[in-house]
């Protein structure tokens, strides 16, 4: 089974990840930031990976701080989950509406991070969320779980459904990416030979 289980500690957040990359989507989430919690469900429930994330974090300051820090976690968690990446798909993209948004997320496992956030909010704030929060939680994650990650927002008028169907997209991009190819079984899928 494809598993991890991640603890970081720093002198602003204190976090325990755990996932399932081969679960069934179930969630039990406590950040501390509700609205990233319900961002959180979206990637287990459309990724089909079960996530436990609990944190503890200097969120009488502002979020940023606890966003950012599970991003790393989360990422930490994927790299330890799918270690060598032998007989994964690799790539992963999905389009997700909401009402009058689309969104695309592509990923791909590269073992390069990187990140192209193409997100044009339309508000600062969906709630107590500021939504500048969304980049730092995804560059988090890209830089420790060694991935290249674009994401576009192609349209969209309410900034929660921007966020949302980012989440969505990604959760299933990320399920694409990390199904285990039958033709591949034990093969990293790369001309080098690794990731």
């Amino acid at each position: 089974m494809r598993q991890a289980d991640v603890t970081r500690n720093t002198s602003e957040t204190k976090i325990q990840i755990a996932i399932n990359v081969d679960g069934t989507g179930k969630a039990e989430l406590a950040s501390g930031v509700p609205f990233l919690d319900h961002m959180l469900d979206q990637i287990a429930r459309h990724g089909m990976i079960d996530l436990k994330v609990v944190a503890k974090g200097d969120t009488h300051i502002d979020d940023h701080h606890t966003v950012e820090d599970v991003g790393i976690t989360l990422g930490q968690a994927f790299a330890k989950a799918v270690g060598d990446k032998a007989g994964i798909t690799r790539y992963g993209h999905s389009y997700v509406p909401l009402d009058e948004t689309l969104s695309r997320v592509v990923v791909d496992f590269s073992g390069r991070p990187g990140l192209e956030f193409n997100v044009p909010f339309t508000r600062a704030r969906v709630g107590d969320f500021d939504v500048d929060l969304s980049i730092e939680f995804f560059r988090g994650f890209v830089n420790h779980a060694g991935v290249t990650l674009h994401i576009d927002n192609l349209r969209g008028i309410n900034a929660h459904h921007q966020i949302e169907t980012v989440f969505k997209a990604f959760g299933r991009a990320l399920r694409m990416a990390l199904e285990l190819d039958p033709r591949a079984s034990g093969v990293v899928p790369s001309t080098k030979g690794s990731l």
